[in-house]
């Protein structure tokens, strides 16, 4: 029996990691990687170097694969039309995908599903911004490009007119939200195959730091069991109407007056759903390698009462081995997940996850563990 290539394009942390969700399972990955040194081309043993917004290039990688997919959104839409018009099965696909890439497109389409969404409209220039603030109950607006924004960047929260010059540099189409009073942020994770089976993982409280999630806890402590279900039945719903194969991110803001509205969505796994490596029956890494690979979707219930996952961030402190002692030591439970990335301030280089019974114990052993690795805890 042949085992088949999954061709993964983007070379990242989320790509080492759904390569090694897919090893025991004996599948080969084939990987489009920017450089040798990305996270996953240190350790997938099939590498091309490539530019995967060349559609030659995009060409060549996918003779061998059996599927291709993705870790993250860039891959231009039209290219990957053109892999589709060869015969290359593409999961997510380019319909389904477009929505994660255009923030423009993804509003417009949930509107005419019937999410629920903070207010927006595209917007022309300094003057429309004002002209949206005034609209609604003023400023403070949020602007967003419509492509390429992630952790933080392309995201702008404007006071006044004066200030909303800077987004409309880039020269792309930019999108005003009303900057919505939330009581803190939620993610709801699905899986769906192209048979139409689909799974939903916890809702997830998501906390950010600087525009950077720092931490997950699984599942959001204190959320209404209806809310929760709610929330589940909006993603499945999403991933449906969207046409979506493989693993859904969807970003949620829960409001003071106890609505969920969608932030934003992710189509390939996410850092609100890296719990589920150590945290999960089935991770969302091995289950996005089923749903491409249309295998039956894995269990996603989660194996402990709580998990909490803590990003590690590059600081002034870059021999994060020497760490190892200490965490392991203090606690034996601990899971470490490193990137093999070169420590910069800022940088996302690893995780942690913790589980347990106490949530108090478990987010302490997390926080203070990623604190020691970066090195702004010392005891």
């Amino acid at each position: 029996m042949t085992f088949p290539v999954v061709g993964m394009v983007g070379g990242g942390q989320l790509a080492r990691m759904t390569h090694e969700a897919g090893i025991p399972l004996g599948i080969r990955f084939k990987l489009l990687s920017d450089t040798p040194q990305d996270s996953a081309a240190q350790v997938v043993g099939d590498v091309v170097v490539g530019d995967y917004r060349d559609l030659e290039t995009l060409r060549a990688f996918a003779r061998g694969c059996d599927v291709i997919t993705f870790d993250h959104e860039h891959v231009p839409t039209e290219h990957l039309r053109a892999l589709e018009a060869d015969g290359v099965p593409v999961r997510p696909g380019p319909d389904a995908l477009v929505h994660a890439q255009d923030k423009g497109v993804m509003r417009a389409k949930l509107d005419a599903i019937g999410v629920p969404c903070p207010r927006h409209r595209i917007v022309d220039g300094p003057e429309d911004v004002a002209a949206f603030a005034a609209e609604g109950e003023g400023f403070p607006v949020v602007l967003k490009t419509v492509r390429g924004g992630y952790d933080g960047k392309g995201v702008w929260v404007v006071d006044s007119a004066e200030e909303a010059a800077e987004p409309f540099k880039a020269g792309v189409p930019v999108l005003a939200e009303e900057k919505v009073d939330f009581v803190r942020e939620l993610a709801a994770n699905v899986v769906r195959s192209p048979h139409g089976q689909a799974v939903a993982y916890p809702v997830v409280e998501s906390r950010q730091v600087n525009g950077v999630c720092d931490t997950v806890i699984a599942p959001a402590p204190g959320l209404d069991e209806e809310l929760a279900l709610r929330a589940e039945e909006m993603a499945l719903n999403i991933a449906r109407e969207l046409g979506v194969v493989g693993h859904l991110a969807v970003e949620l803001f829960q409001t003071r007056d106890g609505r969920i509205l969608v932030n934003e969505l992710a189509m390939r796994p996410h850092n609100s759903g890296h719990w589920s490596q150590d945290g999960a029956i089935t991770s969302q890494f091995a289950n996005h390698v089923r749903a491409v690979l249309d295998l039956p979707l894995g269990d996603p219930r989660p194996r402990a009462k709580w998990t909490v996952m803590v990003n590690v961030l590059g600081g002034d402190y870059p021999d994060m081995y020497s760490a190892y002692l200490h965490c392991m030591a203090r606690d034996p439970q601990l899971k470490i997940h490193m990137y093999g990335k070169d420590v910069k301030p800022g940088r996302k280089v690893g995780h942690v996850n913790t589980y347990g019974d106490d949530l108090d114990d478990v987010l302490e052993r997390a926080r203070h563990a990623a604190g020691y690795l970066r090195g702004t805890i010392t005891e």
